[in-house]
């Protein structure tokens, strides 16, 4: 794994990010915030916990520790979840663009919510992020899908690649 590996996963992250958020911006207000039964209830809060867990982990790379996650009430639109997030990938990408090769390997120390100290590789953490918000796209995808709403764009990691081939 190299740095540019790392970046390219997050162009992967960032595009898959705004299709997302581009299908979400098509739904009535209500329907962003309407209780659907997913893990975190609504579109807003899914997305809510998915920019706040990014926010969670770059902070940890900085060496802070939050306690706990971004409140959801604090994102009203999704014109709030896209502000929010851009800034968290303008802290992500310097973060990871100032790493020296070696540093992507290394391991880092940080504290969960519960002040349990934990022990990670920085690319591990890295693809956990990309991961984690794969992993609740799908879940947004399908709750579009639930209110008869158009889903995003196709969202896969191959199909990426190939794009920029």
């Amino acid at each position: 794994m190299t740095c540019d590996a790392l970046l390219s996963l997050l162009d992967f992250h960032y595009r898959a990010r705004d299709g997302t958020l581009d299908a979400v911006e098509q739904i009535a207000p209500e329907d962003f915030r309407r209780d659907l039964g997913s893990s975190f209830g609504s579109i807003r809060d899914t997305l809510a916990h998915v920019v706040s867990a990014e926010w969670v982990w770059c902070s940890r790379w900085e060496g802070h520790f939050p306690t706990e996650h971004l409140p959801a009430d604090d994102f009203e639109t999704v014109g709030d979840i896209r502000a929010r997030w851009l800034k968290e990938e303008t802290r992500v990408r310097r973060f990871v663009a100032g790493l020296a090769p070696e540093d992507i390997h290394r391991v880092m120390e940080y504290r969960f919510f519960d002040g349990e100290t934990m022990r990670v590789t920085f690319r591990h953490m890295l693809q956990h992020v990309v991961n984690h918000a794969t992993y609740h796209r799908g879940q947004v995808t399908t709750m579009l899908r639930q209110l008869g709403a158009d889903p995003p764009r196709n969202q896969g990691l191959i199909g990426f690649y190939l794009e920029q081939a």
